[in-house]
Order: structure tokens, then sequence, then C-alpha cells
């Protein structure tokens, strides 16, 4: 691309740009998360059929990013009618090409069902109708290879804007009264944060995105970075201008293979098309911006532990005050944001301040992303207003529970956040609500539990995450999550004892109140929000030594209903250690001394003849 030296000739662009991207027909395919199921395979099938039938001029494939909805992958958006279909595979290309493509007639088999009727338009899905896609607008529309792509769809207009018409303080005021917290999980004020930095003595200033995303289930950084990396330099680009930094770091966790190909692609693009170095769009500001990849550490999601791994550290926090805005990278004045937090920044300007702040609730404004998965139909990428209830997210949007189960609770904030029950679901979740029930909002991880899940395991599972993610600096924090795993496995196994419930209670609270980084400070939500809401749980697990959602495998076994097992010896083959005998067509029988209790007869039986106890 030319070099662009001017706001003026980037608007040019723009203008063309545009009015090409609304010739044809546009088939979008998602080629980040949809990936793992053949996309590019899907991606080349259709642009052969294309180009069988000599259609470069009318039709084109787009490379996108996440279109959200992951349970219909591949997911596929024809426009500009925006048809949407699911679970696209190479075989049904010729068919989309020839339906949709030339004759714009619906393929009702890819369409998403409702009722057994095709809805094929994707803004009448109800996965899509509920949500409010302010910083996911273009995620899943452009190509995150392509800057002119980006351009077209109004990349870069917003930094222009505060590059050109207004002062640094006037960027700072306008981030301030958007409302905007930051989408890492603390919801620090975002335009506070920007002033601290902005003030502090020092120079160099610095600017960092923390993209090290690491919460199991967790995906709405990594999705943004894949899809559309450029709106995140340009929201660092106007964070930059307005604290006074010359110099920005993306730090990414070296698990995300393809945030980091697109990162890197958009910043080299960027700094040849004059969006990054000296007098970028010719107005006197000077910015570039690296990328660092991280090793995987959960810690270093921590700014002050971030910061040590940018400066070649081990990636270990430290005692604050001093703060990063006033003593940070190399000791210098920081300011770190996450990814989502820097993705919000472009539609504050572009927008206005007013007008983004009346979506949202009063202390918590804005849109927030999450990455829903777990026990729910449709698992994928939602963007809701601040204040949307946990039922609108998981019934409306997510299509409720697979298989007409019970909703049990939801675990928000990843491993640290806590397990809110069914009788929050008409809570509206915002910053401040969610740790009035004991979770945080943390990053936006959402996961979804049924009445098959057992919440102690599900507590002894996240603190085995944390424990072994601690660095080991604070004792609080090392020895503190390690006895509470004691505890937690050992309820678990069976091995219960009175009182261990008062322990691991007790033990919560300390590890929350000394441990020395965020980590610690919330590491005990899991055991804590269990016990507070599901103490019935534990009680059986210690008292009665059962498990009530029939999940601990040291608490359960299997048996054989004589009166319903027809002898058809499905169950005695699936069986990997010969624990069931019996006669042909008569009724078997499980040793329990021999049964390892791995479930493979429960599963394999069609007769529901084996039942758990």
């Amino acid at each position: 691309m030319t070099r662009l030296d001017s706001i003026d000739a980037l608007e040019k662009l723009r203008g063309d740009l545009a009015a090409q991207e609304g010739a044809g027909v546009v088939v979008r395919v998602c080629s980040t998360g949809c990936r793992a199921l053949g996309a590019l395979s899907v991606c080349e099938a259709l642009e052969r059929e294309i180009a069988r039938r000599a259609l470069g001029s009318k039709a084109r494939v787009v490379r996108a990013g996440c279109h959200g909805l992951c349970a219909g992958a591949v997911a596929v958006v024809v426009d500009p009618q925006g048809i949407f279909y699911q679970g696209v595979t190479t075989e049904d290309a010729p068919e989309i090409v020839e339906e949709t493509v030339v004759g714009g007639r619906i393929v009702e088999r890819l369409c998403w069902s409702l009722d057994g009727e095709a809805v094929p338009l994707k803004h009448d899905i109800p996965f899509y109708k509920h949500q409010t896609r302010l910083v996911l607008r273009n995620c899943g529309v452009v190509d995150p290879a392509s800057l002119e792509d980006a351009i077209a769809h109004g990349a870069y207009s917003a930094a222009a804007q505060a590059l050109s018409d207004m002062r640094p303080e006037q960027v700072i005021e306008e981030v301030l009264a958007s409302g905007l917290r930051g989408r890492g999980g603390a919801g620090f004020p975002t335009g506070r944060k920007w002033q601290f930095a902005r003030a502090a003595e020092g120079e160099p200033k610095y600017i960092i995105c923390n993209a090290d995303e690491g919460d199991p289930g967790a995906f709405m950084d990594r999705a943004l970075l894949e899809g559309d990396p450029h709106l995140i330099i340009e929201g660092m680009i106007i964070g930059a201008y307005a604290i006074g930094a010359k110099k920005g770091f993306i730090y990414v966790r070296a698990e995300y293979p393809i945030a980091i190909q697109h990162t890197k692609a958009a910043l080299e693009q960027a700094r040849e098309a004059g969006l990054l170095g000296e007098s970028i769009l010719g107005t006197g500001f000077d910015l570039d911006i690296e990328m660092r990849v991280g090793a995987g550490a959960f810690v270093c999601g921590e700014e002050t532990a971030l910061i040590a791994s940018i400066e070649g550290k081990r990636g270990m926090p430290r005692s604050r005050p001093p703060f990063p805005a006033s003593f940070g990278l190399y000791g210098k004045p920081t300011n770190i944001n996450n990814v989502e937090t820097w993705a919000n920044v472009p539609r504050i300007i572009e927008e206005g301040s007013e007008a983004y702040a009346k979506v949202g609730t009063e202390g918590s404004k804005g849109t927030k992303i999450f990455a829903l998965a777990g026990k729910v139909r449709n698992t994928g990428l939602v963007e809701v207003p601040m204040g949307a209830t946990l039922r609108q997210i998981v019934f409306d949007i997510g299509g409720g529970i697979p298989d007409d189960r019970e909703f049990r609770a939801a675990q928000m904030g990843g491993p640290s956040g806590g397990c809110v029950p069914a009788d929050y679901l008409d809570l509206p979740i915002d910053y401040d609500s969610v740790k009035q029930v004991g979770a945080i909002m943390g990053s936006g991880g959402l996961i979804v539990m049924d009445d098959s899940t057992c919440m102690v395991d599900i507590a002894r599972f996240f603190t085995d995450f944390v424990q072994s993610e601690s660095c080991g600096k604070c004792v609080p924090c090392r020895v503190g999550t390690r006895r509470m795993l004691e505890i937690l496995t050992r309820i678990c196994n069976g091995e219960g004892e009175i009182g261990d419930v008062e322990r691991l209670d007790r033990l919560g609270k300390m590890v929350l109140a000394t441990s020395l980084c965020g980590l610690g400070q919330t590491a005990p939500n899991p055991a804590l929000s269990t016990i507070r809401y599901f103490q019935h749980e534990y009680d059986s697990h210690i008292n009665e030594r059962r498990c009530p959602a029939g999940a601990c495998q040291a608490l359960i076994g299997y048996r054989i209903l004589e009166d319903t097992c027809t002898g058809c010896g499905v169950c005695l083959k699936a069986c990997p250690v010969g624990a069931i005998s019996g006669e042909k067509k008569q009724p078997h029988s499980i040793s329990a001394s021999v049964c390892i209790k791995c479930g493979a007869c429960h599963e394999k039986c069609r007769f529901d003849a084996i039942v758990v106890e």
C-alpha cells in the first residue's frame, strides 16, 4: 500500500475501497476458530468453484475472523443478503455457489433452524438478534490479513479524528465521560488510569496491550486479535497520544499462533502505510508498537508480572505502590489495558462519550464480550450491554441447556471467579453486581454447568489450576492454595472430614486477604462461592460419602437392574477390565471390586438398565 501522509489521503482511500466493497457477492468464512473443523479447506473449495464458473468479478471469498456462533462451525455468511450457513463442509461449496452466489436462493439444509423452520438471515437468529455487537462489529466481516479491508470498514478514522481535532486532555476527558472501565477484570476506570500516566513524571512513557488471556474457556481477546487486529492498534494509537507515549507493546501468549500471525502482519502493514512510526498521517505524532510473545504463565496476566516478563525477567508480580502509571516498564510511566479495553476506545471517539454511555448500567457503561462455553446449546462469542442478565445470555442467546437438563450454575470470571447459582439468573451483570454474589466479571469467561456437574469437583478443578499457576512468591498463595486443594481433593475422594468445610472457608478468606497479587486475592473464589451456595453438596460428600451429581468417581458405583437387563452383552463387551459377567439373554452383574467406574457400560446400555449409585 502507498504510504498515507495525511488524513485526507486516508479518507480518500477509504472512499475508494468502500465503493469496491459494495460490489458483488461476498462469502465470509470464519477462518480462525472454525479452522479446526476445516474452514481453510472450505475457503479453498469455494474459491475453486467461483473460479471454475468465472465469477471473479461478481463474487469473492473473505477469510474472516470469528462470526461468534462456535456451535455452528464452520460458519459462513453470504453478503449482501446476510445469509448465515452453519456446519459447512467442502462438499457444500458447489451448492452454495450455484444456489446462493449465482441464483440468490437459500440452501435451507444449511440454515439455522427454529422449531423446524429455517432461519436464513443472520440478524433473525436468536443468537445474534439479542446481542449488541459494538466492539465485534467488524469481527467476522473484515479480512484480518488486509489493511485495505479494515480501512474500507472504518479502521483508523477514530485515530485520525483524535490526532487532528482533539488535544490529548480532550481525549482523556472523552474516555472518562464515557464511563469505560477496564475489561481485564478489575474494572478500574480507563480514563482515570490514563490521567495518572499522563500526569506522571518521567520519559519515555509506554503503553501495553495485555493479551495474556489464560482463563480456561475464555477466548475473547484471542478472537479480537485474530479477527480485527487493526481495531486494537487504533485504540493504542489513541491511548498513546492521550498519555504522551511514543512506544507500545502487545504482549500475546504463545498458545495463540493465529492471533500472533495476524497481529504481527497488521503491525507491519500499519508501519508501511504510515499509520505507525514517525508523524502518523502527517500529524507530527510518533508511535511504534512491538509484539512480545509470552510463554503462557497465567500469572503474567497480572500487570506487574507482565512488565517483568517484557523486561526479560521471570514473570512475577511485585508489591504496589508504586503503580505502573508512575513506575512501570523499565521504571518509566506505563499504561496497561487489555485487548477488549483498547478495542472500545475507537468506538468511544466515533460515537462520542454521551452516546457510548447510554449503553449499560449506571456504574458499568458499554458492552461486554463473553466467551459462552460449557453445558449450553449455542457456545460462542457473545457481546451484550452491561446489565444484561445471566438468563438472557444463557437462554435467549445461548439457547438453554442441552437435553433439557436443569441449569445449575455459571462460573464467571475464569478460574479466580465464582459460581453463580440459578437463584441469580435474573441478576443484571455488571462489575458491582457480580461482586455481591461472590464472583468477578474477570475478562469475560462464562462456563455454564447443568445438574450433572458436581460443584465440589468444580471448586477442586479451578483450585488445582490456580495452585499450579501460582508464581510462588508469596506464602498465602503458594501454600494456602495447596492446602485448599488438598482438602477439596480429599472430599472428592470420599475422605472428607467433619470440619473440612469450615477449614476451607477460613483458609480461603485468609488467602484472599493476604496474597500479594490479583491471582491469590481471587483464587479462593471458586471454593468460597460453592460453599456459600452449594454447602449441601459438601455435606453429602462428607457425611453421606455420596456425590449428588454422580460425578466424583470415588463416591459412585454402577449396578445393573435385573428386571430391566435383557442380557444383550453390549455392556460386557464395553467393559475394559472384565468387571461384568452374565449369560446371554440373562441379567448381567457388575463386580464392585473389579469395576474402575469408567462409565463405559452406562453409556453403551440401550435399555437404561445400568444405574449410578
